[in-house]
């Protein structure tokens, strides 16, 4: 039994001794002699677990087109580079010159290619390259004209790794790559600052490691590295480009020293990721929780299918100390290069057209579906048609796909015919699941977070000016210092809502604001507590949280009594004063025209009138009006306006006994520019950024601002008139005016800043997090609570008030009112005008009785007109003439005055006559025109 056992591995023996002893040309197939030989050659690096797939799948492909074709066999000549550039210089050569190749396939570094494609375009042969640079060179298509890459461009797997930090809002990462001597990677590099810019992220530090041929030992040199890289608070780590044998070293003695452990996040290369399918599964364990990026290619299609069975039984007799024998991308790359050199052949056969430059036209014209995706070449590039990356974590010994990436449709979970599906918001559905390094339970902060043993260190500035925002008591006799405060009771309430331990230490620091954004900068503190403004100079160097609490800049003046003899005005404002006047003159005319004709007390001359009218509208002010209403139009405009009278009396009473009851002041100043134009001086808090402003932005002098270090100090500043006004915070004008709110006041600030915030590290996730928490507390009124608890006294101030004009009762409050009253009047006094006109209009339209003619019309008229001119007369000398009306009413004949005024106008002109005639008279007289002036007035019959 032992010895059948062996017979396999015998013959495994004597097939592997066969492919050793094949010579570097290998012509596959069984071809008739007459078939023309195509020639390949084939640089890679053969020793290395790629290389090795790579031939084999070459190999495949080859063999699979000889048998198929009748004109053409393939001839394909491995060279191994090592990555060596000046070698593959030498392969290149040897290959044109001695083998005659038609083409050159391979070169796994842009060094390599770029090399060998100057060679290539010399010699006017097609070069087709599995290395291409990140940033393509403007001239490219100029200095290598018959260079054509079939690697991916690196953009988009740049744009993938930045859309991972995107999603779990990592601010700071650590890049770490493998240079490859030539300085090649710097593209990629460039290209990562940008792209994690535009994600609001950057790169804290970089670690450049060189190749790993060169080093003697890279365990030790990695190592080394590692403990550096411990001072960098990112425990984001991002490996740019490697080689698999570096990024096992890494993850070595980056375990050795703590930096594969909780809250640390590593995301592999996908040079490193697409050899996951291949690699020792022993090597895999070292990358526990990494994440990976690779290649996404189909492995349902029957062509891959049966690729892959024919690879792992050629790969098993070629490398049997080889465990895996899968085939990774970088084999189905291998694969499609020989297709689209065979598919170039051919379209060049039909075409009768055998030149160099015929051949590289028709590889540039590529378009299929290959088992590594989507082949189509565009100036002289693979292009990124569709292309699609998959997200793997790494877990045990093999890996785990999460979901995929496309540059259209960024992370989806399903994938369409090589389309994006459904496109995923940040890590809610495309990281579900995903194991962490250390099993952590939760998404890692990419941060070295604080613990019992290193905890978070806080600096609180000790000198403030306001004690009510941080306070400090230094212990004494080996006690600890004691912190209280508006600001510490806000972030230990906060503390409490982070969802996990936060371990924290203070330290009282005796400095300046910008002391502590320096001491946070250089990573001294990894925050600060206290009343620090956000600004944009520090946005710099440091993040805030949102604010806690507003800012702005306020002004503080004294207060002076507001009392005046004119008090009695301030009720009102200017406006209702005038628009009051205004309404009240114009009820006042509507009255005297209703009541000038129906009411007695209305007659008179003009003057008389008026006074009547104007004393009874006013009066109504007080409702002591005295003269009766005649006229219901009257009676109805006076309802209007003594509603309107009755209110504004109430609204007056009001406001002007709160007036007098309470106690009014007034600023002393009110101004900034006359502060400046009289060179007062002012004071500020000389440790904050106010003095700055004061100068650069306000104008004020430099010798007219004055430091003021305590909030007690600025009383008695004020008091020794060592200053005329004070600008502090809008928090710190809270606390001042709550305590000094009978003597100072403050403006509403013209100038706001960014408000009070915690600091901490550019980039640290705890700002992220107490900003969430902060909000959580503003949501719920905790903050305005404690605000109140802590900023405002208890000091009953509601017994004082600012004289303002906002203190006034102003128009807006009782428009309506003035409207509906001034409709009324105008409505009223249309409808008298209406009915007057109708009233004269049916007068003249009635037609005369008996026999009368026009020429009795206007004897009746002009009578009439006599009649009115002698009444009005007789109104207005009412002492000097015998009333009419008291004549007519004893008797209705013909009376005529006898006063000795008219005996002695008789007496030298014609004889003046008065008749007054009944109604009943003038239907029976005749025509007449009056003699010697009569004047005739008509009156009611008598019974």
């Amino acid at each position: 039994m032992h010895c059948l056992s062996t017979i396999p591995q015998a013959l495994a023996r004597v097939w592997l001794f066969f492919f050793l002893l094949t010579p570097s040309v290998l012509i596959f197939g069984f071809r008739d002699e007459t078939n023309k030989v195509i020639s390949i050659g084939v640089t890679i690096d053969v020793n290395s677990r790629i290389g090795k797939e790579q031939e084999v799948a070459m190999e495949i492909a080859a063999q699979k087109y000889n048998i198929a074709s009748k004109e053409y066999n393939l001839a394909l000549y491995f060279q191994n580079s090592a990555k060596d550039t000046l070698r593959a210089i030498t392969l290149a050569e040897e290959m044109i010159k001695v083998q005659k190749v038609q083409v050159i396939i391979g070169m796994h570094t842009w060094p390599e290619a770029g090399i060998v494609a100057e060679i290539g375009s010399k010699a006017q042969v097609p070069i087709i390259s599995f290395a291409a640079p990140t940033i393509m060179p403007p001239l490219m298509k100029t200095r290598w004209p018959f260079l054509v890459g079939q690697a991916n461009k690196g953009t988009s797997y740049i744009k993938c790794i930045a859309d991972i930090v995107q999603a779990y809002s990592w601010k700071r990462v650590v890049v770490i790559y493998e240079d490859d001597g030539y300085g090649g990677d710097y593209g990629m590099l460039a290209l990562l600052a940008e792209a994690l810019q535009d994600v609001d992220s950057m790169i804290e530090h970089r670690l450049v490691l060189p190749p790993i041929s060169s080093i003697h030992d890279p365990g030790e040199l990695v190592s080394e590295e590692m403990i550096k890289l411990k001072q960098a608070q990112s425990r984001v780590f991002i490996v740019l480009q490697s080689s698999l044998e570096m990024t096992i070293h890494l993850f070595k003695e980056a375990s050795k020293v703590g930096l594969v452990g909780k809250e640390s996040v590593w995301i592999i290369p996908e040079s490193v990721t697409n050899l996951m399918d291949s690699v020792d599964k022993s090597a895999i364990s070292y990358m526990e929780g990494a994440l990976g990026i690779k290649a996404y290619y189909s492995e349902r299609s029957k062509d891959y299918q049966d690729f892959e069975a024919q690879f792992r039984r050629t790969f098993w007799l070629k490398n049997p100390e080889e465990d895996n024998r899968y085939p990774g991308f970088y084999a189905l790359q291998a694969y499609d290069s020989i297709n689209i050199v065979t598919q170039a052949i051919d379209r060049m056969t039909s075409r009768n057209n055998s030149s160099p430059k015929s051949l590289l036209r028709e590889i540039q014209s590529s378009n299929f579906v290959g088992l590594s995706g989507h082949i189509q070449l565009e100036d002289e590039q693979l292009m990124q048609k569709n292309l699609v990356l998959r997200i793997v974590n790494v877990a045990g010994k093999s890996y785990k796909e999460l979901c995929f990436w496309t540059q259209q449709h960024g992370f989806t979970t399903v994938l369409h015919t090589g389309q994006g599906g459904n496109k995923v918001a940040g890590n809610t559905e495309c990281f579900r699941g995903v194991r962490w390094p250390g099993n952590l339970d939760r998404d890692p902060k990419g941060w070295n977070m604080p613990t019992k043993q290193y905890p978070l260190k806080i600096a609180v500035r000790s000198r403030t000016s306001f004690y009510k925002f941080v306070k400090v008591e230094y212990g004494h006799n080996g006690k600890d210092d004691k912190y209280s405060g508006f600001c510490i009771d806000i972030f230990e309430q906060v503390q409490k809502l982070l969802g996990y331990d936060l371990p924290y230490k203070y330290h009282a620091i005796n400095g300046t604001y910008n002391d502590l954004v320096q001491l946070v900068y250089n990573k001294t503190f990894d925050a600060v507590i206290g009343d620090m403004t956000i600004i944009e100079e520090r946005l710099k160097y440091v993040d805030f949280t949102v604010p806690y609490a507003e800012s702005g800049l306020s002004m503080i003046v004294p207060m002076k009594s507001g009392e005046s003899a004119w008090m009695f005005m301030k009720p009102f404002t200017w406006e209702l004063w005038l628009v009051t006047d205004a309404i009240l003159i114009y009820t006042m005319l509507v009255v005297w025209y209703l009541e000038r004709e129906p009411n007695p007390e209305f007659h008179g001359n003009w003057k008389l009138q008026l006074s009547t009218a104007f004393w009874f509208t006013f009066s109504s002010l007080f409702f002591a009006h005295r003269e009766k209403m005649h006229s219901n139009l009257t009676r109805v405009v006076m309802f209007s306006w003594l509603f309107l009278v009755l209110v504004l009396t109430s609204c007056y009473t009001a406001s002007l006994s709160s007036m007098l009851t309470v106690k009014q002041l007034r600023p002393k100043v009110t101004d900034i520019q006359w502060l400046k134009n009289n060179n007062k001086k002012v004071g500020c808090d000389g440790d904050s950024f106010v003095r700055t402003f004061l100068e650069k932005v306000e104008k004020f002098k430099p010798e007219n601002i004055i430091n003021i270090t305590n909030e007690y100090k600025y009383d008695e500043a004020f008091a020794n008139n060592s200053i005329a006004a004070a600008f502090l915070e809008l928090p710190y004008e809270k606390v001042f005016i709550s305590e000094y709110c009978k003597k100072y006041t403050g403006f509403i600030p013209r100038n706001r800043f960014g408000g009070l915030g915690f600091m901490f590290q550019k980039g640290s996730p705890l700002t992220r997090d107490f900003s969430k928490a902060i909000l959580h507390l503003s949501e719920k009124a905790e903050l305005k609570r404690l605000e109140e608890q802590w900023l405002i006294t208890s000091q009953d101030c509601s017994n004082v008030t600012s004289s303002s004009d906002s203190d006034s009762l102003n128009l807006g409050s009782l428009w309506a009112l003035y409207v509906i009253s001034g409709a009324t009047s105008t409505i009223c006094v249309l409808i008298s005008a209406i009915k007057c006109l109708k009233s004269r209009e049916s007068h003249e339209d009635v037609p005369p009785e008996g026999n009368g003619t026009p020429s009795d019309e206007r004897v009746w008229k002009a009578v009439i007109t006599f009649a009115k001119q002698i009444r009005s007369k007789k109104l207005d000398n009412s002492n000097k003439v015998q009333d009419v009306t008291d004549s007519s009413s004893r008797s209705g004949d013909v009376s005529i005055s006898d006063t000795p005024e008219h005996s002695q106008e008789m007496a030298s002109q014609p004889k003046e006559v008065l008749v007054h005639i009944t109604t009943d008279d003038i239907g029976t007289m005749e025509p007449y025109i009056p003699q010697n002036n009569c004047h005739i007035r008509h009156g009611k019959s008598s019974s």
